[in-house]
């Protein structure tokens, strides 16, 4: 049935053909309920006219469904419905339908087919390999679920710009009972190229399935076909690719079919510069008899990667070698042979009486280390390298940002569906599944298939780790302990207790007994660092001091005496030290890695390790700008120079004319004062000085420092002179968040154990003794005065969600309570909100959307009522932590003239990931 675009098929609107086959026509359409373009298969009304063969297509369909993976095209589901357009007339360009139609609703891959591809002629060595081990990972995956391609051909394999491999139609043949007879005679060209079509008509004495010139033998005979039946076609594909020439090509499907049961497999045709394991993988996959050939895809795959990782292309024994009997296989050397000319080289060396000690330098010399790029689509976050040290998975940066799949033995990467907004990924021990946090959430997703997996509520996740007995251990923000939950769901568990002075513990990493844990706590410079802990609850020891992820990498042999290596970022630069472990110690000096990495909250994520390899990004890339934007969002001059990771939270003065930033040079954060070109600093202690705020007449700023206790408030004039002066102390880390305009009140958030962020008041003059202003078992943080001083906005996230609201502010003893609904409260953001901030004449209240776009919200105000109205989009940004990082603080402020001053993250190419192999602290460097 051919369908015009225009028409309908329930939510799915026809835009354009496609294509047509054996299977049904594929057209192009838009899911208007999901908002995005789908491929829709029409059935064939034979077929879909059968309720046996419908009832057995929809349960294999649901098995096929379950296939998620990069490499495989996935289904979305079965739409039955009539036809319709918007006017009502006929949708198919004849008599309106009314029988319904039954579709198969897939996912739409853009791109060329590689038939395209190799049409142009044989596709190069360099381009091919990563292509075909695109394909074997699709069929790797598919296999490990049971379900069998059966029509793999070049024409079901889609290859997108970016070298992204799509293998389409997994399984469809069998799910849709094709049984296909070739009718005698048939001389049809178009019959060759595409069965199922091939036959005009279906018998039952027939069992042939799939396309003739890529058909295994076993298919081509009628006979029962297993996975091999695909690693056969896969070898017909990779040889195509690599010759630019048909296999099997002949005259009509009755020739065709002789040449897959008759004719040389050609190998002699390939060119002969191939890598020989190239040509034995070739060879390996087109044995005919099944019991010899390839028996696994996975096999496949292995050779694949050798070949592009470049190892040695020795005469070694083939890929058949490991499936145990393929044809034409070499003898393998007994075990005395090959160590033969090692005896002669030890005699020769025991006769002048250097074998010991060569021996000795032959097994302890280490090899070379090395230190590889690993570029990736846009800018990176987080990542993680799996247990096995084959894959990477990282978060980049996009619309939206997510995570992202790539072998290290190709060059490209894959996104994974279903991870949008993710951050800080980790891997099961197993490498099959992925654990992230994501819309408030910790989550896991398996890689073989399904929907990602909500295990347990995380705010704003900041790390987790897995281990073998199913333990995943994670900190659902930074200001919370560490939790523990089943990676199989449940209720979580509090895994830390919260010490003196410490507001957060986060980033675990368990250490590979799964039952020692590192992680970073946040806190008085006095508590804060790297811990080692335990499952069994002992109490943990501190390693090291400052804010820093710690990754271990564990030792190699005699050369490391047993003991592995901590790393951490100590000011900018990556250093390692020996972890004595039965100690709980750090022993020795710590080696110098690398330079020029983020330190702080930035370098979480940015650092990882496992079998061997150690994994991290530079801070070169990441440069942020304080830029002027208008209400149009249009860019109206900066304020000083580009600055690193470290440039954070600025200020404009009440005057508009100076600007408070904070900043870190050499691994030591301070307050900074911009007066237009000339940049001073405003303090000078060794500890965090940090979350500036001008007092309403300008003369004076409060900040936070961690000096004594986490996060004591400072008072300090803006002209460097007089003494700085403690005025609120106590052991919970607090930040100012606003301080009113008639000077009287300060506006914190402090943070409590039991019940995460709250809001505090604490007085400017007279007794400056806090007092609560709003405390619940949700997290309200960043509160702001309005501009007359009568109301607070905030963020809360009661709702399950960041939102933003605002509460009446009445001072204890004061009268005249604003009016505002019986709840006490009103929301203003509708979609998620952080970072709120008022325009100097109370008319408007603006914050982020999770998509970093700037809102503004109207503020009516009579008398003592207050009304928000409808949030409008102002524009978008390029602020620093977006719209979804709450705990970055606000990362723009609006001077008195009404523009918006933001801290920008610059564009730049993305930083790559540097790999390094074979490090050796026990080497001198």
């Amino acid at each position: 049935m051919t369908l015009l675009p225009g028409a309908r098929l329930g939510p799915y609107e026809i835009t354009s053909a496609i294509g047509a086959g054996g299977m049904g026509e594929v057209f192009r359409a838009r899911d208007t309920k999901l908002n995005r373009d789908v491929a829709i298969k029409v059935l064939p009304a034979a077929f879909a006219d059968d309720p046996e063969r419908l009832a057995r297509f929809t349960r294999e369909a649901q098995t096929l469904a379950s296939l998620n993976h990069p490499n495989i095209a996935a289904i979305y589901g079965i739409e039955e419905s009539v036809p319709s357009t918007s006017s009502g007339t006929s949708v198919t360009g004849a008599e309106p339908v009314e029988a319904p139609v039954r579709a198969l609703v897939m996912e739409l891959v853009e791109g060329e087919d590689l038939s395209v591809h190799i049409a142009r002629g044989p596709i190069p060595i360099a381009e091919a390999l990563p292509i075909a081990r695109q394909i074997a990972e699709a069929l790797e995956a598919a296999h490990e679920q049971g379900i069998v391609h059966r029509d793999l051909k070049p024409a079901n394999i889609k290859v997108r710009s970016d070298g992204t491999v799509k293998v389409l139609d997994f399984g469809l043949a069998k799910a849709m009972g094709l049984r296909q007879a070739q009718p005698p005679g048939d001389t049809d060209a178009e019959l060759v190229e595409a069965s199922p079509t091939m036959s005009r008509h279906m018998t039952d004495a027939g069992i042939i399935i799939g396309t003739a010139a890529y058909m295994s033998p076993e298919q081509a005979k009628g006979k029962a076909v297993d996975k091999r039946t695909d690693i056969w076609a896969f070898g017909v594909v990779l040889h195509e690719m690599l010759t630019g020439n048909r296999l099997f090509a002949a005259e009509d499907v009755s020739e065709t079919l002789a040449a897959v049961l008759t004719r040389d497999v050609g190998i002699a045709s390939l060119p002969e510069a191939m890598p020989s394991r190239l040509k034995a993988l070739v060879r390996d996959c087109l044995v005919r008899d099944s019991r010899q050939r390839l028996r696994d895809i996975g096999d496949a795959r292995l050779v694949l990667d050798k070949i592009i990782a470049g190892a040695p292309d020795d005469a070694g024994p083939s890929t058949a070698a490991m499936a145990k009997g393929a044809q034409d296989q070499a003898p393998r050397p007994a075990a005395w042979q090959r160590a033969f000319p090692w005896m002669l080289a030890g005699a020769a060396l025991v006769a002048t009486g250097l074998a010991v000690p060569a021996l000795r330098h032959l097994r302890e010399t280490p090899p070379p280390e090395t230190r590889l790029e690993i570029v990736t689509p846009a800018a990176t976050e987080s990542f993680a390298l799996s247990p096995d040290g084959r894959q990477i998975v990282f978060v980049a940066s996009g619309d939206p940002k997510r995570l992202w799949l790539r072998s290290l033995a190709t060059t490209t990467a894959q996104p994974l569906a279903g991870t949008e907004g993710a951050r800080f990924p980790f891997w099961s021990p197993d490498g099959r599944s992925i654990g992230f946090f994501a819309a408030g959430a910790l989550k896991r997703l398996d890689l073989a298939g399904g929907a990602p997996q909500t295990l347990a509520p995380a705010p704003n996740g900041v790390g987790g780790t897995w281990n073998a007995d199913g333990v995943i251990l994670f900190a659902p923000n930074f200001t919370s302990l560490l939790m523990r939950v089943s990676a199989a769901g449940g209720a979580s568990t509090a895994a830390t207790t919260l010490g003196l002075h410490q507001t957060g513990h986060v980033s675990p990493s368990f250490l590979p007994d799964g039952q020692r844990v590192l992680f970073t706590v946040f806190g008085a410079s006095d508590t804060n660092g790297i811990y080692l802990g335990a499952l069994d609850g002992s109490a943990p020891t501190r390693l090291t001091p400052g804010l820093s992820q710690g990754v271990y990498l564990p030792g190699a042999g005699d050369a490391f005496r047993g003991d592995g290596w901590l790393l951490w970022v100590q000011a900018g630069t990556l250093v390692a030290q020996r972890l004595d472990l039965d100690q709980k110690a750090l022993a020795g000096e710590p080696l110098r890695l690398a330079d020029r990495l983020a330190d702080g909250v930035p370098s979480f994520g940015a650092l990882a390790a496992a079998a061997g390899l150690l994994a991290y990004r530079t801070d070169a890339g990441t440069q942020r700008q304080l830029t002027w934007v208008d209400r149009s969002g249009t860019a109206r001059g900066t304020v000083g120079d580009p600055g690193g990771s470290n440039l954070a939270h600025p200020r404009v003065s009440p005057d508009g004319r100076r600007v408070m930033v904070e900043r870190g040079v050499q691994g030591n954060r301070d307050l900074w004062l911009l007066d237009g070109p000339r940049m001073s600093r405003l303090t000078f202690d060794p500890a965090r000085d940090e979350r500036g705020l001008f007092s309403p007449d300008g003369t004076r700023i409060v900040f936070r420092s961690d000096r004594r206790n986490e996060s004591d408030f400072y008072l300090k004039p803006t002209n460097g002179a007089g003494v700085e002066e403690r005025f609120v102390a106590s052991d919970q880390s607090k930040s100012p968040t606003s301080w009113s305009r008639d000077g009287r009140f300060l506006l914190f958030m402090s943070i409590d154990p039991k019940t995460g962020a709250d809001l505090w008041v604490a007085p400017m003059v007279g007794d400056h003794t806090p007092w609560v202003f709003l405390k619940t078992p949700f997290r309200e943080a960043y509160g702001e005065f309005s501009p007359d001083g009568r109301w607070v906005a905030y963020q809360s996230d009661e709702s399950g969600r960041m939102e933003i609201y605002l509460r009446p502010f009445v001072p204890p003893g004061a009268s005249g309570t604003p009016s505002v609904a019986s709840s006490g409260q009103l929301q203003v953001s509708t979609t998620g909100g952080i970072s709120a901030a008022w325009r100097p004449d109370g008319k408007e209240l603006y914050y982020l959307n999770p998509a970093g776009a700037m809102m503004a919200a109207p503020i009516t105000i009579v008398g003592a009522t207050l009304e928000p109205g409808t949030p409008v989009v102002l524009f978008p940004t390029r602020i620093v932590g977006g719209g979804e990082d709450a705990q970055t603080g606000r990362q723009y402020d609006v001077a008195p003239d009404g523009r918006f001053l933001i801290n920008t993250l610059l564009e730049s190419a993305p930083v790559p990931i540097t790999l390094v192999m074979n490090w050796n602290g026990a080497v001198k460097k």
